[in-house]
């Protein structure tokens, strides 16, 4: 097994217990750590089973197998971010109609008041 397996190996066990970690001690919540876990296993997998790596790499046209851990990590941050920017935007759509629904409240107040 050479560096770059080792350190990858490494690196996405302890990332790995990191976001377990996190979900313990709830700083992160379920929903949003199971992308988190699951590329991390699957990063975890592909790093550990190297004949596996090689193959997916091979048959997505990568010729150098650790680049394609670098591809799916970054596949995976682009999920995690779509997920977070639909959140948000649910969040946002939310607060608006909040907003309206309180000055609507405050309206009625302030008319039945005066």
């Amino acid at each position: 097994m050479n560096r770059v397996a080792i350190l990858s190996i490494c690196a996405s066990a302890a990332f790995l217990l990191y976001i377990l970690e996190m979900v313990r001690r709830r700083k992160l919540r379920e929903e949003y750590s199971i992308l988190w876990l699951f590329g991390s296993a699957i990063i975890l997998v592909l790093s550990v089973k190297q004949e596996w790596l090689i193959l997916l790499a091979k048959a997505v046209g990568i010729v150098y197998p650790p680049s394609f851990l670098f591809l799916v990590g970054i596949l995976f941050i682009l999920l995690i971010l779509i997920h977070f920017s639909i959140a948000i935007s649910k969040l946002h759509h939310m607060n608006k109609k909040m907003a309206q629904e309180i000055a609507l409240m405050k309206a009625e107040r302030e008319k039945n008041a005066g």
